[in-house]
């Protein structure tokens, strides 16, 4: 589990977040919702300790990781992957060579031939099987939103944060990745973490619902609580239903 006490994060002089408190559960779909520039990626990257809190703490299946050494910090996010919005694969390297950068960074290998049956059996997860040695600019966006997301299971993570998975994505390629995020949660038995503000993705796979507004949480419930709130963001967007 992932819990957030009281967090508050300023950047650049600016508050992002403000006494946030929520939990997220094992083994289901969580959908982090609101508004362009009400916290949500900084939430999750603050969660995780790419950001350092104003206030508050964030443990992680019991750590709390902002008191954290590097190196133990490091070690807690091997259990955690990370989705960015534009994929953030590396230009220079094929799409082999990118997969596999988080089992070489980390060792988590034994050999050579470990590394490409994992990145094979990644690859055919998110049902890319014949890409291995293509370079990203040959990829189209759905393809390389794909790759990252084999990426970000290639160390077998607890928990996947997955930061606006759909966009920038037509609507037939958005529909086929919010269905491989569903399978792969249950087929991997992961934590998913999903920032979006996309309807589709919500109606989909919202299990549990966390949003924000105004820096502040807004609303923290299951989905049929959410759909039943009477709290006045999420009738505004839900009104979008």
């Amino acid at each position: 589990m992932i819990e957030i006490k009281q967090m508050s994060v300023d950047l650049g002089g600016k508050s992002i977040l403000e006494n946030v408190s929520v939990n997220i559960k094992d083994n289901c779909n969580t959908m982090i919702l609101g508004k362009s520039g009400s916290g949500k990626s900084v939430l999750m990257k603050s969660a995780i300790g790419f950001f350092p809190l104003k206030h508050g703490n964030v443990y992680i299946d019991g750590h709390c990781i902002n008191k954290l050494k590097r190196k133990a910090l490091s070690e807690i996010r091997v259990n955690i992957g990370y989705l960015f919005q534009n994929a953030a694969l590396f230009d220079s390297m094929n799409v082999y060579q990118n997969v596999a950068f988080p089992l070489i960074e980390h060792k988590k290998y034994s050999t050579e031939q470990e590394v490409v049956n994992r990145v094979q059996k990644a690859l055919s997860a998110v049902q890319l099987d014949d890409v291995m040695y293509k370079m990203p600019a040959d990829l189209s966006g759905g393809m390389r939103k794909r790759v990252g997301l084999a990426r970000s299971i290639i160390m077998d993570p607890k928990y996947i944060i997955y930061d606006e998975p759909t966009s920038g994505l037509d609507p037939v390629t958005a529909s086929e990745i919010i269905g491989l995020i569903g399978t792969l949660q249950k087929q991997f038995q992961m934590t998913s973490i999903v920032i979006t503000h996309d309807i589709a993705v919500v109606e989909r796979l919202g299990e549990n619902i966390v949003m924000l507004s105004d820096r502040q949480l807004a609303f923290s419930g299951n989905y049929d609580e959410f759909k039943k709130s009477e709290v006045a963001v999420v009738k505004e967007f839900l009104s979008f239903f």
